[in-house]
């Protein structure tokens, strides 16, 4: 995994890659127009998209691996709506206003979104590396639980990234099952990361059970 970051100044806005949290989905390169162009250097030219064009496609980058500065100082605006999208065999994918604790500062875009482990097996822990492929991770991502539901969408999303257990979220949250439907909706609740919860994508305690160690 690369560490670099790499920033691609532009006159309206400024395009930052991270590869600690790249994970070669693609949403950049199969983008309509000439930001991202694969195996051209520089690969990302903001000034061959307009402003709304580039917050477009970099707000489509799952991981957080791409993030923006806007020379007019806006910033990305946070989703109306807290989600958690549990990828049929991969990570959990969230998009919010989110709080992932002992995130570094100059990881701006996983304050939108992120990917976060489920398999157990990343070596980037919290965030997703592709182990989950090279483990053979398997689950569709059915949620059977409903949740209490919600009284208000959006607002701050705290995620505390449990030492040798799970992630424990607190704030408005709808998840979305493997298959896109809208599962369970709540404010609090503890999502596994071990990988062998028998009642995915949420805790049952196996993590102690198999003795998951986080570092």
């Amino acid at each position: 995994m690369s560490d670099s970051i790499i920033r691609y100044p532009g006159q309206e806005v400024e395009v930052t890659w991270d590869g600690r949290l790249c994970i070669q989905i693609g949403e950049c390169v199969r983008a309509e127009g000439e930001l991202f162009v694969s195996g051209r250097d520089p690969w990302c030219q903001p000034d061959l998209a307009g402003r709304e064009q580039v917050r477009a496609v970099v707000e489509r980058c799952p991981t957080g691996a791409l993030s923006y500065v806007d020379q007019t100082g806006e910033p990305e605006a946070a989703p109306l709506e807290n989600r958690v999208l549990v990828a049929n065999d991969g990570p959990l994918y969230f998009t919010g206003e989110l709080a992932i604790e002992g995130v570094p500062e100059d990881m701006p875009g996983v304050r939108r979104r992120a990917a976060l482990c489920r398999c157990g097996a990343s070596k980037n822990k919290p965030f997703c590396d592709n182990s989950h492929r090279e483990v053979g991770f398997k689950d569709a991502g059915a949620v059977g639980l409903q949740g209490t539901g919600l009284q208000e969408r959006g607002g701050p999303l705290k995620v505390r990234v449990i030492p040798n257990g799970p992630l424990k979220i607190e704030g408005n949250l709808s998840l979305y099952s493997g298959s896109g439907r809208l599962a369970w909706e709540g404010t609090q609740t503890a999502l596994c990361r071990c990988g062998a919860s028998k009642n995915k994508p949420f805790c049952d305690g196996t993590h102690r059970e198999i003795g998951f160690k986080t570092d």
